[in-house]
C-alpha cells in the first residue's frame, strides 16, 4: 500500500484537534480529549476506514465522514453504553462529550455539587479525594504547594541540646 507523497498530510485537523498525520487513524484519534479505545474503534468501523490506515493519507471525503460520526454518534446507531454522558442532568439524553466541551462540562458538574454542597462537593472544596481512598499516608498537600512529610521528634530536640 504505497501511496503519493504529495497526497500525505503531516497535520489532520479532526474535531478542532490537529492529528499526526504519521500515525495509525486509531492511535491518531486517541489524542483527542474525551475519546477512549473502544469509541475510537467504534467510530472507524462505523466511518468504514481501516484503523490501520495512516492519517496523513486520509481523503478529505473521509475526514470529514468522521467528523460526521464524532458529530452525531446516535444518527449512526452507537450503543448507549459507549457514551460518556449518559441521560445527562439537564436534558435527560445521552451524548459524548469531547474536548473543550468535556472540561467545562466536567467543571460545571463540579461547581454545581459544590454550590448545593453535596459530600462529593465538599471533598472537591477541601482538595481531598472524593472516591473513598485512605488518606493517611496519600493526599498530604500543604494547600497545593508541596507535599508534606512526617515531622521526626530527633531533629528538633538536637537543635535545643
Amino acid at each position: 500500500m504505497v501511496e503519493d507523497k504529495k497526497d500525505f498530510k503531516y497535520f489532520v485537523r479532526i474535531a478542532k484537534t490537529d492529528l499526526d498525520g504519521n500515525k495509525a487513524i486509531s492511535q491518531a484519534l486517541l489524542k483527542i480529549k474525551g475519546m477512549g479505545f473502544m469509541y475510537v474503534n467504534a467510530v472507524c468501523s462505523k466511518a468504514e476506514i481501516d484503523r490501520k490506515k495512516k492519517t496523513g493519507y486520509l481523503t478529505e471525503e473521509e475526514i470529514k465522514k468522521i467528523d460526521d460520526v464524532l458529530k452525531d454518534p446516535l444518527k449512526y446507531k452507537f450503543p448507549i453504553w459507549l457514551f460518556n454522558r449518559r441521560r445527562d442532568f439537564e436534558t435527560g439524553e445521552n451524548k459524548h462529550l469531547m474536548t473543550v466541551d468535556l472540561t467545562f462540562t466536567q467543571d460545571n458538574d463540579i461547581k454545581l455539587m459544590k454550590k448545593v454542597r453535596s459530600y462529593r462537593g465538599m471533598r472537591h472544596a477541601f482538595g481531598l479525594p472524593v472516591r473513598g481512598q485512605k488518606t493517611k499516608a496519600n493526599f498530604r498537600k500543604n494547600k497545593g504547594k508541596t507535599s508534606l512529610g512526617v515531622k521526626k521528634k530527633g531533629t528538633a530536640q538536637a537543635g535545643k541540646v
